[in-house]
């Protein structure tokens, strides 16, 4: 079972006492990873861990929170944030969407900045150089995706974008099949200060069980339902408890949806369509487990409950804490 991590960047860097002259042989910092949605930052930070922490899906607004991670290897350690893609909100969930991302940009030692490879820079794009100009960090783009075109139309995607802003780095990779991100990792470490690791060999996220079991709840429903339904639900773990003695964990929990007829797709005709979102979220979570789950999924209207304060911070979205 992942370790929890409890303290904040400033907490963890009081406790620890270190500098960049601490004379320690191990580096230790914190990166974040920010671009649009849908370009493929949850993919590349679980292809870096080494497995998978963040939920990944082709729908845009799939990370909602900020998700820490942590890679640690003989030259020490990374701790990376991967945000939610920076877009324009249209209600107080999307607000603390990039709130969140937005928000740890000035908290890192180094911004990875994720680009899809196209020399089209558009407004979201923009948005996010205006962001990254007043950075004191430096930043790496990291082009993503260049499985899907030729190594001759990545040079005029570096040119576009190193005519926008001053790059530490450009490296180019694709965080679906691994390419280049062994080389990513290594101009990672490059910037990363000196200084003792902040957590132990085996910590891999600050994510707590229960959440990472909603998440997955919440990626099998992305996969599996219609593009209108999925930005509206949340999924709320009721109970979650091993059995004594035994090898199986019961869970009980709730898909929140905004509308009766949401709550008609999401069960579909004779319960089928909750069926499938719950038989493949369990294959997951015995997966994560190593022993098997007895999991029991129920479906609750919320109306407008991404625009209300209080049910977003009850349902774990609480800017406060970020």
């Amino acid at each position: 079972m992942p370790c929890v991590i409890t303290m904040n960047l400033d907490e963890m860097l009081k406790a620890s006492g270190i500098s960049d002259d601490s004379g320690s042989d191990v580096k230790s910092g914190f990166v974040t990873i920010i671009g649009r949605p849908n370009v493929g930052k949850s993919t590349l930070m679980n292809r870096i861990i080494g497995q998978k922490i963040a939920i990944t899906s082709n729908k845009p607004q799939t990370t909602r929170n900020r998700i820490q991670t942590v890679y640690t290897d003989e030259r020490g350690q990374i701790v990376f944030l991967d945000t939610p893609g920076i877009h324009k909100a249209k209600n107080k969930l999307g607000e603390y969407m990039v709130g969140a991302a937005e928000k740890t940009i000035d908290e890192v030692d180094l911004v990875l900045w994720l680009v899809e490879p196209t020399t089209f820079i558009g407004q979201g794009e923009e948005h996010i150089i205006e962001k990254l100009s007043k950075v004191k960090a430096p930043i790496v783009l990291v082009i993503n995706k260049i499985d899907t075109v030729k190594k001759e139309e990545i040079l005029p995607v570096i040119a576009g974008y190193s005519e926008k802003l001053d790059f530490a780095e450009i490296v180019p990779v694709s965080a679906y099949n691994g390419e280049g991100t062994g080389e990513l990792v290594d101009v990672i470490f490059k910037y990363m200060p000196y200084g003792p690791m902040f957590y132990d060999e085996d910590t891999v996220t600050d994510q707590p069980m229960r959440q990472i079991v909603a998440e997955i709840i919440r990626e099998k429903a992305l996969h599996a339902l219609d593009e209108e339904v999925p930005h509206g639900i949340a999924v709320v773990i009721d109970t979650m408890k091993k059995r004594k003695g035994k090898k199986i964990t019961d869970i009980d929990a709730t898909i929140i949806c905004e509308r009766d007829s949401h709550k008609g797709i999401i069960i579909g005709k004779g319960g089928a369509m909750l069926k499938k979102i719950g038989t493949n979220a369990r294959f997951e979570i015995e997966k994560m487990l190593g022993h098997k789950v007895n999991l029991k999924l129920f479906v609750k209207v919320k109306r407008e409950w991404r625009d209300s304060d209080f049910m977003l911070k009850n349902f774990g979205y609480d800017s406060k804490k970020d």
